[in-house]
């Protein structure tokens, strides 16, 4: 009755369009005063000993990294990098738009600033050299979610203070899944230019290519300093994630000197701003958090599926359609930081690697951002392309199968994702 309580709440107010960190709140303070005798005292030691966490820092780090570089000219110079490399295939702009969104999501940590910082440059271009704008609308859209599986991630982060996993084995192991699905959509892209005759770039010579290398240099140098950090032991991921700041303003101001002093404090102000926004979510899930398992409402879920003989396969699926789901309503952030705290206890108890688990959540947060009605990469697409939802929803949808197909392979074979975080010791 509880558990129907808590969540019939949270529905009705998400319903009426009220935004996902104030209803969780709200839920929370009806739950307290009306149907629990937690002291109010308690409440409030949890909601300040929820988020006194170091990893936490990490957040705003990494977001005030990813605007520096998206305002900085780091994705011109990537794009062209990457217009070099494999410009000449069929398609060549589109699987430059996959590579530089990859490229991109390695030193952003955010799937909507990938978009944006390429989608603004490539979109236009590809539409001058004659592809279809649905392709290329396709193309970033999907590719843009590269940048919460490929680490740095903001969403790996989140999932790691929700569930005390560590960051660093979820880093290492974001990156042979997001490799993976990097080849994937660069072989869709590949595939439909080639069956329907999409234009190619002149072959770049080898001299082209060292020019255009060297002129992103300083940005792809930031996979070093995040990535390198963390293996060798030099930072842990928060300390990583504050070096990234203090480089990404560096290479932006200093070194490729695309923006000003001045501009720093609207960078400033907007990072501030996007940090505000999710840390508030944060506080208001840890609350959430705290309700359920306060109410042992995990362990009664994770009881009634031993109990009902769930074994993995059958959870997984389960927590798969659950997660698909939820994105159809909910944004990333808000999916990790209630499902986390449900799910993830029935993970371990029914044997499931914690890394595997939160890397299936991340793929499932990815799947999410490209599909209506709340894709966020949908909108921020729509926003560059000036193309509709449904008009992009029908752009998407052969990557997005690919995706789902993806996100089969990566709940079903565990190695991919902990191979490498085990070998490096990690785990």
């Amino acid at each position: 009755m509880n558990t129907a309580v808590i969540f019939g709440v949270l529905l009705v107010l998400m319903i009426t369009g009220m935004p996902i960190s104030i209803s969780l709140g709200l839920t929370v303070l009806t739950f307290l005063y009306t149907m629990t005798q937690v002291p109010i005292e308690s409440v409030a030691m949890k909601l300040f000993t929820g988020i006194e966490k170091f990893e936490i820092m990490a957040i705003p780090f990494f977001l005030l990294a990813g605007n520096f570089l998206t305002s900085g000219g780091v994705a011109r110079r990537m794009i062209r990098f990457a217009v070099t490399m494999v410009g000449h295939w069929p398609g060549g702009l589109g699987l430059a738009g996959v590579m530089a969104c990859a490229m991109f999501a390695a030193i952003s940590g955010s799937s909507p600033a990938c978009v944006v910082a390429v989608g603004s440059i490539l979109l236009p271009a590809m539409i001058k050299q004659g592809y279809p704008p649905r392709f290329g609308a396709g193309v970033i859209t999907t590719s843009g979610a590269l940048g919460i599986l490929i680490p740095p991630s903001i969403c790996m982060v989140m999932f790691a203070v929700a569930t005390n996993t560590s960051i660093g084995a979820l880093f290492m192991a974001g990156v042979i899944p997001g490799l993976a699905l990097a080849l994937t959509l660069g072989g869709v892209t590949w595939w439909r230019a080639k069956k329907n005759g999409y234009p190619r770039s002149p072959k770049a010579s080898w001299a082209e290519r060292l020019h255009a290398f060297r002129e992103s240099f300083w940005g792809l140098f930031l996979i070093v300093v995040v990535m390198g950090g963390i293996y060798t032991g030099v930072f842990t991921p928060t300390e990583a994630a504050a070096m990234s700041a203090i480089y990404a303003f560096i290479v932006a101001v200093f070194v490729y000197k695309d923006m000003g002093v001045k501009d720093v404090r609207r960078v400033l102000l907007s990072s501030a701003n996007m940090s505000a926004m999710l840390l508030y979510i944060i506080t208001n899930a840890v609350m959430f958090s705290f309700i359920l398992t306060n109410e042992q409402i995990p362990q009664a879920l994770s009881n009634w599926l031993l109990a009902n003989g769930f074994g993995v396969i059958a959870f997984l699926m389960a927590v798969n359609i659950v997660l698909l789901l939820a994105g159809n309503f909910m944004e990333p952030a808000s999916i990790v930081l209630i499902f986390a705290p449900i799910l993830f206890p029935v993970a371990v108890k029914l044997g499931i690697n914690p890394v595997h688990f939160g890397i299936i959540m991340v793929v499932n947060m990815e799947v999410g951002m490209c599909h209506p009605p709340v894709g966020l990469n949908l909108y921020v697409a729509s926003g560059i392309t000036k193309m509709g939802i449904t008009e992009l929803t029908v752009a998407v949808w052969p990557w997005l199968l690919s995706m789902l197909a993806f996100l089969v392979l990566v709940t079903y074979w565990p190695g991919l994702s902990i191979w490498l975080p085990r070998t490096m010791g990690l785990m």
